[in-house]
């Protein structure tokens, strides 16, 4: 549910905890709410602001959707819908899957989304014009 309980928070229900509502959050929790009610995105394969160490330091992707696997699939940078999706937003989405290593990328404002797909033997991005299903 992303019922607020007071008008500064939102629940997170794959965090399973309350979350400060800021633009950002509200883009991220219906991205989220999309991934798993529509897509059909196991929660258990969902990763919010996890940590993870790039070059030395504590990194934290928006959101990880993982393959069936647990392999990671898609990597998500969530930004606030006034905010403009420049290449500083595809590049800091692009260092985190330098650890991660997944064939999908999304940067989104909740307004205009940019997907990617890459292919880690040869170096090729393609821009997507749709996502992929999740299977």
């Amino acid at each position: 549910m992303n019922e607020p309980q007071s008008s500064g928070d939102l629940y997170d229900p794959i965090r399973r905890r309350r979350v400060v509502a800021t633009p950002e959050e509200h883009v991220r929790q219906q991205l989220l709410s999309w991934l798993t009610t529509e897509w059909l995105v196991p929660a258990g394969l969902i990763a919010v602001e996890k940590a993870i160490d790039v070059h030395g330091a504590q990194r934290r992707p928006d959101i990880v959707v993982h393959d069936r696997t647990g392999r990671p699939w898609m990597v998500i940078e969530c930004k606030a819908p006034d905010v403009n999706l420049t290449q500083a937003a595809a590049d800091q989405v692009a260092v985190y899957n330098r650890v991660l290593r997944a064939p999908y990328l999304l940067v989104t404002n909740g307004r205009v989304h940019l997907g990617y797909e890459l292919d880690h033997n040869t170096g090729a991005v393609a821009t997507l014009s749709e996502l992929p299903p999740y299977t």
